[in-house]
């Protein structure tokens, strides 16, 4: 890693602008901030925010969320956290807690503010940006703001090869995936073609 990217690393993972507001929540934790830079990656996974998992090991999508990405992408764990091929760049970099239903808080937008653009700025190489959820298509693509995520997933067309909306892969999605089924027929092939193609030799 760079120098620049390395101090730029340093800061975010030494970061608690949210202690307050965690401290606040239900789960009471302290800030941990999870990010991947890298000046190698030509893949870049830009997420919503860790979940309660990631929050404890450190490590971004070790929970079934995970799992399910790798899949969509066709790569394994190896591959995945190896930082010469992806680097995560969520919303927010810190579990947000959760709200009276029980569902991860929305990321908070001074997290991005602070941290989003410098972060992409020291990252130049990347060719291949994935916009898992709503939060992050609406940062990256805020053209489509006033579109849901369907309708985002579904008008992938307009972004690839080099940008892809994505639903998020949680568990809570598996309906929509069933009633969605050309994302797995129709997207998920060219993506996996474009992920290849970007690894290969790596």
């Amino acid at each position: 890693m760079s120098n620049a990217l390395d101090t730029l690393q340093s800061k975010i993972t030494d970061c608690t602008i949210c202690a307050e507001r965690f401290v606040a929540t239900k789960t009471a934790h302290a800030p941990r901030p999870v990010a991947w830079l890298s000046p190698d990656a030509p893949i870049l996974i830009a997420g919503q925010a860790p979940g309660a998992r990631v929050q404890i090991s450190g490590r971004p999508f070790t929970d079934p969320s995970g799992d399910r990405l790798r899949d969509w992408l066709g790569v394994d764990e190896a591959t995945f956290y190896d930082r010469r091929k992806f680097a995560v760049l969520p919303m927010a970099f810190c579990f947000p807690g959760y709200d009276a239903k029980g569902s991860d808080l929305p990321p908070p937008k001074i997290c991005a503010d602070t941290w989003q653009d410098t972060a992409r700025g020291h990252m130049p190489q990347i060719k291949l940006t994935l916009l898992i959820g709503a939060y992050a298509q609406k940062w990256h693509l805020p053209e489509t703001k006033k579109l849901n995520v369907t309708d985002r997933v579904a008008r992938w067309r307009d972004h690839a090869p080099d940008i892809f909306p994505l639903p998020h892969p949680s568990w809570r999605n598996t309906g929509w995936l069933k009633k969605n089924p050309w994302f797995e027929t129709d997207l998920l092939p060219l993506l996996q073609a474009r992920v290849a193609s970007l690894l290969k030799d790596r």
